[in-house]
């Protein structure tokens, strides 16, 4: 008996709009596909290949969307930290762990951004002296802010939720606390410097700029905070 040509295009899958409708109707296909003759297997072993490693970053996707909503839930700024969380682009978050670095990662980075911006509204600055001064002052304060959560970093990268002393990990934690604190002091201060000033484009952008980064650190430590009461084991997400 001859078997005319077959190919996966031979059966296309319906209009479907979840992950798991798409793959019961690649499954139906594929089972299709197995009775065809052997030179269609190749295709069958790619088709397979695809669907399971989409399966994998699927479950990912959805379990580092659960962990940041429910941790985002009674954050300083809720919808900020949702926000800023599902748009990170670094490994993947399975426990409150990597959600804690991700948001001192991403308030490091809001303060970096803010420290550029502030040097060179710095340097241009007419002559008005309050002005001038609070500038110099900002740009320092948010100096310390950057080297405070690079140490916060630090101690979390190196943090040992499991394996080691509860004092070991208390002092870690002490360390990351004093450290993220620090710098929502200097975020603050800065802010306290253009207070009583008329209000200008210099101090609405400079206060815009030093509230985003204030608010990701509010956050940012909020997470820590949940990390020392959890010791980072609950809310692992198993893949």
């Amino acid at each position: 008996m001859f078997y005319g040509p077959t190919t996966l295009n031979s059966y296309p899958p319906p209009l479907s709009f979840s992950f798991a409708d798409i793959t019961l109707t690649w499954s139906l296909t594929l089972t299709r596909e197995i009775m065809a003759p052997p030179q269609n297997l190749f295709l069958v072993a790619i088709a397979f290949a695809v669907i399971f490693t989409a399966s994998i970053v699927h479950g990912r996707h959805n379990g580092a969307e659960d962990i940041v909503h429910s941790s985002c839930e009674h954050a300083s700024y809720p919808s900020l930290c949702v926000r800023t969380l599902s748009s990170y682009s670094g490994p993947t978050i399975t426990n409150r762990r990597d959600l804690a670095q991700a948001a001192i990662k991403i308030s490091l980075s809001h303060a970096q951004s803010a420290a550029k911006k502030l040097a060179v509204v710095r340097d241009s600055v007419g002559k008005k002296k309050q002005e001038k001064a609070a500038l110099v002052d900002c740009v320092e304060m948010i100096g310390d802010s950057v080297d405070e959560l690079s140490r916060t970093l630090g101690v979390l990268k190196h943090l040992r939720v499991s394996g080691g002393s509860a004092k070991e990990f208390r002092w870690q934690m002490s360390n990351a606390q004093t450290w993220a604190s620090a710098a929502l002091t200097d975020d603050d201060t800065c802010l306290d410097g253009f207070q009583g000033m008329d209000d200008g484009e210099i101090k609405t952008e400079v206060k815009q700029w030093m509230t985003k980064v204030a608010r990701v650190t509010s956050n940012a430590l909020y997470m820590i905070n949940q990390l020392d009461e959890t010791r980072g084991k609950p809310h692992d997400v198993h893949l």
